[in-house]
């Protein structure tokens, strides 16, 4: 694969992933890329197709999963998410660093192909904290609130894993999880910066 190293950004829901990436693209705004996963659930309100995700029927994803047109792969709550080569090339062919925000079951997958990203798992300071960060959201029914929390324990002991990640954030201070992450990705930054000048 050509161009900037990828970015693997993982972490249960609530623990401030989408926080600090909106931050990331606002002030590096033609640096980063988002790799548009494909998922079979209905969209929510307000998402749109090849934005927010590629939404397709089951048989479709499935198909491109048997041709090997996926980095990864996971089920979810009876839906399946995905990163497709596909999606991730056409960031690098912006000459852009392609972020990818996956669950840690599609780290270990990734680990198994030559893609070579920075892994980063942003976690939140306590399962408590995050339950509070999920429930003021509003967005889960009790049900979905329990699922989650427990797909984040699961998450939290998984990626402790020696050797998994290249940075671990904490993200109980918004500004400090923010300037780590931009810390280990300077050096990406500055390549693709000087890349487009030349």
């Amino acid at each position: 694969m050509q161009g900037p190293r990828p970015v693997v950004l993982s972490g249960p829901s609530g623990a401030g992933k989408s926080t600090l990436l909106k931050k990331l693209l606002k002030d590096y705004e033609n640096i980063f890329g988002f790799s548009v996963s494909h998922t079979t659930r209905q969209p929510r309100p307000g998402e749109v197709n090849g934005k927010d995700y590629h939404f397709v029927t089951r048989e479709e994803m499935q198909k491109e999963i048997d041709a090997g047109e996926f980095i990864e792969h996971a089920e979810f709550s009876g839906n399946m998410y995905g990163t497709s080569k596909g999606a991730v090339q056409a960031v690098q062919a912006q000459n852009q660093i392609c972020v990818l925000d996956i669950d840690i079951q599609g780290v270990k997958n990734i680990k198994k192909t030559d893609l070579n990203p920075i892994y980063i798992s942003v976690q939140p300071p306590s399962i408590d904290i995050l339950e509070k960060r999920l429930r003021d959201r509003k967005t889960e029914t009790e049900e979905s609130l329990l699922k989650r929390l427990t797909a984040a324990r699961v998450d939290l002991e998984l990626s402790k894993e020696p050797g998994l990640f290249d940075l671990v954030i904490i993200n109980d201070d918004l500004e400090k999880a923010y300037s780590e992450l931009k810390e280990v990705l300077l050096e990406e930054i500055k390549k693709t910066e000087e890349s487009r000048k030349s």
